[in-house]
């Protein structure tokens, strides 16, 4: 004969009624998130095909997830040439390439993306560099900033060939480009530099833009406890410069996506320093000053799920004056192949 306590009885009960609240509370949970996906969805959905191109020119693709795989490499070089005391300088510098892969996805207009730098992971690349990029119709921003100590190459004064080596100067620079589409409604930047639109007929535009390029570049701690009785010596730049330039959108056989953009700015401000061991000087006003901002881009389409493309954006800047001209390049280029899926 088997007795059962009413007490095991009574904990059996609260047990079973446990498990079906639960049961319960997952389902009215997954229920509640399926709800406020659905209405997220429809909400991104709805703003993602709301445009405002002449779908004639611009159009959305079908595709709600777009995934690319992208190679990405940027570099930075300054020239100088010119004659001070009447001694010949000429110098040849220039930064790390930095080499990075990414894998990034975007649904309905929300990006996500994650890279590695292979020489970082191995201790062979030690700086810092951001890219940004905003793209709407009317405005579109291009933004960068370097943190580098790897700025290295040749120096010639006179007869005597010098060598800055990497780790001896440090420098930073951020250069920003904001600029107005005129023809907002045909032209559409973000089909060759980002695909989230496809450009269906060719069209160009005329740009408006304002650019700034400012940074320093000065003798870094490791050569001041190196040469401790060299020179310490630190120069900051800072340049506005407004300006206007073309964008086109080449379209060939429907497959073809090809971009040039030209937007030279003139230095409306500028203010230059140097400093030799903490004694301040200001640089007197370049007689030629321009900020020139350059974009190609090389897009090709598969079919509507899958494409290919290169995509490349500089800045650059040209200071001349009686004695001195300098040119500093900073570059960025991308190679991707991506996939559209759920139609």
């Amino acid at each position: 004969m088997v007795v059962r306590s009413k007490y095991n009885v009574g904990f059996r009960t609260v047990l079973c009624l446990l498990s079906v609240v639960c049961c319960l509370s997952e389902v009215h949970a997954g229920s509640r998130f399926k709800r406020f996906w659905a209405k997220a969805d429809s909400l991104l959905t709805d703003r993602y095909y709301k445009i405002s191109y002449d779908t004639n020119y611009v159009v959305r693709p079908e595709g709600g997830l777009t995934l690319k795989l992208k190679g990405n490499q940027t570099g930075n070089s300054l020239r100088s040439k010119g004659t001070v005391n009447d001694v010949n300088f000429n110098s040849h510098l220039s930064t790390s390439h930095k080499t990075t892969i990414s894998i990034a996805g975007t649904y309905r207009g929300l990006s996500a993306a994650y890279s590695i730098n292979p020489a970082k992971l191995r201790g062979f690349y030690d700086d810092y560099e951001l890219n940004f990029n905003y793209y709407t119709s009317r405005f579109c921003i291009d933004a960068s900033y370097q943190r580098s100590s790897s700025l290295s190459g040749d120096m010639t004064l006179g007869d005597e060939t010098l060598r800055l080596e990497q780790g001896e100067a440090d420098m930073k620079v951020f250069n920003i480009t904001g600029y107005y589409v005129f023809n907002h409604r045909r032209y559409c930047v973000s089909a060759a530099y980002n695909q989230s639109y496809i450009q269906r007929r060719s069209a160009g535009s005329w740009l408006a833009g304002l650019s700034y390029q400012g940074g320093n570049i000065e003798t870094s701690n490791e050569r001041k406890e190196r040469y401790p009785d060299d020179h310490d010596v630190r120069i900051y730049v800072g340049h506005i410069g407004i300006g206007g330039g073309y964008g086109y959108n080449l379209v060939l056989g429907r497959k073809w996506l090809l971009n040039l953009t030209l937007l030279p700015t003139f230095v409306v401000y500028n203010r230059n320093k140097l400093t030799i061991n903490d004694e301040s000087q200001h640089a007197g006003r370049m007689k030629f000053n321009m900020l020139f901002n350059e974009r190609v881009a090389v897009v090709y389409n598969f079919s509507s799920r899958y494409f290919v493309g290169l995509t490349g954006v500089a800045n650059n800047s040209l200071f001349v004056d009686d004695a001195v001209t300098v040119h500093q390049n900073k570059w960025v280029a991308h190679a991707f192949v991506g996939v559209r899926l759920w139609k």
